[in-house]
């Protein structure tokens, strides 16, 4: 099995958005990411399709007109197109076999629409929540040609791929814990960890349920320290010099 990591683009963000406390009106570009997944019977998995590919020369698309215009702004350029990306890996969307995705925002699941041939790892109850509700849009992801695989709790939903539950960004947040042969555990945090200063500041006020965000949060990193993973977070800008993006690849 190995892994890259996709960019696709910037979501520039209020501080307060991320991490209350931390330049809170400040705003401030962070990376989001897909990670590509080869496994080791050659099918392809996707985790996190993010922001979807018709921001590009329209920021204001999802948020335009509302209370958070201002302070979630889509950045990208025909690059970050997630065709694109793929496409300098060789592949197509029809290529993907799996999607995981960690929870059902705009700039997590953004371009679900486009992967109509794979299956799609959610937690139920994430989906659940999600359905109907104004601040996870619909039209990216809840579309009757799309098939979702509805996970209850921890589980192995691929040989060698682990999802675990990490609720209070949202109900039914999960993250990803992948064992490559070389690089050993990584563990994908999503949105149950933005930035780094998140944990220093030990402020989790940004999310839907603070005190299920801290607990989340501590076992991943308790989780990360026990399996000496490579821990990976949601947004965190210094992790893009850290952690090579595509063409490296992860073994």
């Amino acid at each position: 099995m190995e892994m890259t990591i996709l960019p696709l683009g910037d979501c520039i963000c209020a501080g307060s958005v991320l991490t209350p406390g931390y330049h809170d009106t400040e705003m401030t570009p962070v990376p989001v990411s897909g990670y590509l997944v080869t496994l080791d019977d050659g099918k392809r998995l996707l985790i996190d399709t993010g922001m979807s590919r018709d921001h590009i020369g329209n920021p204001q698309l999802t948020y335009g007109g509302t209370p958070i215009q201002d302070a979630i702004v889509p950045d990208m350029d025909p690059a970050d197109d997630i065709v694109a990306r793929l496409a300098e890996a060789g592949l197509t969307p029809d290529d993907i076999d799996y999607v995981i995705n960690t929870h059902l925002h705009f700039d997590h699941a953004g371009n679900n629409f486009l992967f109509t041939k794979a299956t799609i790892f959610v937690q139920r109850e994430q989906h659940d929540f999600a359905d109907g509700h104004e601040s996870f849009p619909n039209q990216y992801w809840n579309l009757p040609e799309l098939t979702y695989e509805l996970v209850d709790g921890r589980r192995e939903v691929l040989p060698g791929v682990e999802v675990v539950p990490t609720p209070g960004h949202v109900p039914g947040h999960q993250s990803v814990i992948l064992q490559l042969p070389e690089t050993g555990t990584v563990i994908l945090s999503g949105d149950a960890v933005h930035i780094a200063k998140s944990y220093e500041l030990d402020n989790w006020d940004g999310h839907m349920d603070p005190v299920a965000a801290r607990a989340s949060a501590t076992m991943l990193e308790q989780l990360a320290q026990e399996r000496h993973a490579e821990y990976i977070l949601g947004h965190e800008p210094a992790q893009v010099q850290q952690y090579p993006r595509f063409p490296h690849v992860y073994r």
